[in-house]
C-alpha cells in the first residue's frame, strides 16, 4: 500500500491528535496535550505561520505526522500509528522535517524520552545524543551534511 507524505491542512488536525494519542510510548492524552498548550488552535496557527506539519496518508487515512518549529530549529514531533511502525513512514516524515529545518539552520535538535525506542530510531537516522535532561529525556542534535557526504 502506498503512503504519501504531504503538508497538513486544517482538516487533518483531528487525525493528527488521533495519531498522537494512539502511540504507546510517550503517550499523552488530549487533556495532557492541552495542559502543555498543544491544542487545535495552536496547530492551526502553526499551519498558517509556516508549512511546518506533514502527514503520512495511506488509503485516505492519516497514519503519521511530523512537526517542526522552524524558528527554533527543532523537530518538535514525529509519530506513527503503532500498527504502522517499522514500515519506513517515520523515517520519511523525519526526512521531510529535516529538509525544511536544514534549509534554515546548519544544526537542528530534538528532545525525547531517553529510554524509549525512539532514541535508536533517531540514532539510525544520524542524530547524535548530546545531553541528558531532567526527567529522563535526552537531547539529540544533527548537523547539515556537507556537500559530497
Amino acid at each position: 500500500m502506498t503512503v504519501s507524505i504531504r503538508t497538513a491542512t486544517e482538516a487533518d488536525i483531528p487525525a493528527i491528535f488521533d495519531v498522537r494519542t494512539s502511540v504507546r510510548e510517550n503517550h499523552l492524552s488530549i487533556r495532557q496535550l492541552t495542559e502543555m498548550g498543544i491544542t487545535s488552535g495552536t496547530l492551526r496557527e502553526a499551519l498558517h505561520a509556516h508549512a511546518c506539519i506533514w502527514v503520512a496518508e495511506q488509503e485516505g487515512r492519516i497514519v503519521g505526522f511530523s512537526m517542526v518549529d522552524v524558528e527554533d530549529a527543532c523537530l518538535f514531533a514525529a509519530f506513527v500509528r503503532p500498527e504502522q511502525a517499522g514500515l519506513g513512514i517515520g523515517r520519511r516524515l523525519v526526512q521531510r522535517a529535516e529538509a525544511l529545518l536544514f534549509a534554515h539552520h546548519p544544526s537542528i535538535w530534538l528532545e525525547t524520552d531517553g529510554s524509549s525506542r525512539a532514541t535508536g530510531f533517531y540514532e539510525r537516522l544520524g542524530w547524535v545524543r548530546t545531553r541528558e535532561l531532567e526527567g529522563g529525556d535526552a537531547r539529540f542534535e544533527k548537523h547539515r551534511p556537507c556537500p559530497g557526504d
